[in-house]
């Protein structure tokens, strides 16, 4: 029987999103559980894929010997070319061989990348940035992730560690990172930058629609900042501002390094308001570049949204 169907998974911190592609490379089937990481083993993440992957096959209907092949994300370093996670901050897994476990589990191939080098694959084959041939993506969410496409190729760097971008340091002085160095590009344009200002700002006794969503540690749902921008908190609208000022310098440092065609901005943030954060840091990006290069670069939002991921899963089962 031919070998009809693709599945692709973007396992997070939070969740798993799966879903199945046909012949055609259309989505047909969709599924999304919690993956269940916190204070559990790498087999308890395991089981929630396996039995994602076992419920997909059956409530689809499809042949399990018309499966071709899997492919996953995982944020972190993973080391792709062996299948195996080596390190990420959001699940407990430590040389996980991720790719193993599941060949032996389903009898296909199985692979894995990291989880923002994988959405710009997405959006560089089925997306946004089709077309295009050397690409500075930026991520915004939780976190900040980045991915590399250079010369029409997906940059992984030595041991798949490149594209860390958002360990770009922009104040030696500034905000202490969850990597651990201070003003990181992530410490101030990531969710959790945006809701460790706020929540210092409320500490110091102004308002803020978003305080009670910060407290103890919490970050805030992207839709619940739109909110608040959309009614005018001067402190969410502050967190938003520096958050763009330091994307833009971070891109003008990208351009500079990079001279890509393309800067393509994605993840939650971005779904949620993109037009609006693009259009703040497209206000200041021309000051950090090199005025030869900026205009050879274009600035986009990505396409494919939450889909990127399992996109660029597809691209990395058919080699593309």
């Amino acid at each position: 029987m031919a070998k009809r169907y693709n599945i692709c998974l973007d396992v997070g911190g939070t969740k798993v999103l799966g879903a199945i592609f046909n012949e055609k490379d259309e989505i047909i089937y969709r599924l999304k559980k919690r993956s269940k990481s916190e204070g559990e083993g790498s087999a308890d993440v395991e089981k929630v894929i396996i039995n994602v992957i076992e419920e997909m096959i059956k409530e689809s209907g499809i042949d399990r010997s018309e499966l071709n092949a899997i492919a996953s994300c995982a944020p972190g370093v993973i080391d792709q070319d062996r299948g195996i996670v080596l390190f990420t901050p959001n699940l407990p897994w430590r040389n996980y061989d991720i790719a193993g476990a599941m060949r032996k589990r389903f009898g296909v191939p199985f692979f894995v990348g990291n989880d923002v080098n994988l959405g710009v694959l997405g959006e560089y084959k089925f997306g946004a940035a089709q077309g295009y041939r050397n690409i500075v993506g930026f991520f915004p969410g939780t976190g900040m992730g980045g991915g590399l496409i250079l010369d029409g190729k997906l940059f992984t760097g030595n041991q798949c560690k490149a594209a860390e971008y958002g360990h770009m340091i922009l104040d030696p002085e500034g905000p202490l990172c969850g990597c651990g160095q201070r003003g990181c590009l992530e410490a101030f344009s990531s969710k959790k930058g945006m809701s460790d200002y706020i929540r210092q700002q409320v500490s110091r006794g102004r308002e803020c629609m978003l305080a009670e969503d910060v407290a103890n540690g919490a970050i805030f749902r992207s839709k619940k900042l739109k909110k608040a921008l959309a009614a005018k908190d001067k402190v969410a609208t502050e967190a938003v501002d520096r958050a763009c000022h330091y994307l833009a310098i971070a891109t003008g440092n990208m351009i500079n390094t990079i001279s890509p065609d393309l800067v393509l901005y994605g993840g939650g943030i971005m779904e949620a308001m993109g037009e609006l954060f693009l259009g703040k840091i497209l206000a200041e990006v021309d000051r950090y570049c090199i005025p030869s290069i900026r205009p050879t670069v274009e600035l986009k939002i990505a396409s494919l949204g939450d889909d990127s991921i399992l996109y660029g899963d597809l691209a990395l089962i058919k080699g593309l």
